[in-house]
């Protein structure tokens, strides 16, 4: 069988407008950001409780790991150029730096609960520009949105008192 030649396939369906891949890229960055302070605080972290936060911040870890990817993906399959390297993250995130050397578990909790509802924050800054363009990729923002929250919720109630 001939191999086709035709590039049709590869450049048609939707291409992302240049806004759109830049409220991506802004989620993606902040997602990866928060992969690599969340694993700063689990190799880190001391005190109370200390092993069930650690393990907690695994899995925020492994779940904003995976949001960046498919938030990555779905920049590729609209033709857009995601950026995940390590000084563009850095340049800009949105999430503050994450303190050096050892950080109590209420600290940790404290700085994990911030960076994730700067994240949601950033979520919910491009949410509507993206819906109005690509729903599809709002969709995903929602799961996004669904997770980052649920964890900020999660970690934040370790230091919370009842009212």
């Amino acid at each position: 069988m001939a191999q086709s030649t035709n590039k049709q396939n590869t450049e048609s369906g939707f291409h992302a407008s240049a806004q759109l891949s830049e409220n991506l890229q802004r989620v993606l960055v902040d997602l990866i950001e928060l992969q690599f302070q969340g694993k700063q605080a689990h190799w880190n972290v001391v005190g109370t409780n200390f092993r069930d936060t650690h393990l907690q911040l695994d899995e925020i870890v492994a779940a904003a790991r995976a949001l960046a990817d498919t938030v990555a993906e779905r920049m590729r399959a609209l033709h857009a150029l995601p950026d995940g390297r390590s000084r563009t993250v850095s340049e800009t995130t949105s999430l503050w730096a994450f303190p050096q050397g050892e950080v109590t578990t209420t600290e940790t909790i404290n700085l994990i609960t911030e960076r994730l509802e700067a994240a949601v924050s950033t979520v919910r800054d491009v949410h509507d520009a993206v819906d109005e363009e690509d729903p599809t990729s709002a969709d995903i923002l929602h799961v996004v949105l669904e997770q980052l929250e649920q964890f900020a919720w999660m970690v934040s109630a370790e230091n919370r008192t009842p009212e």
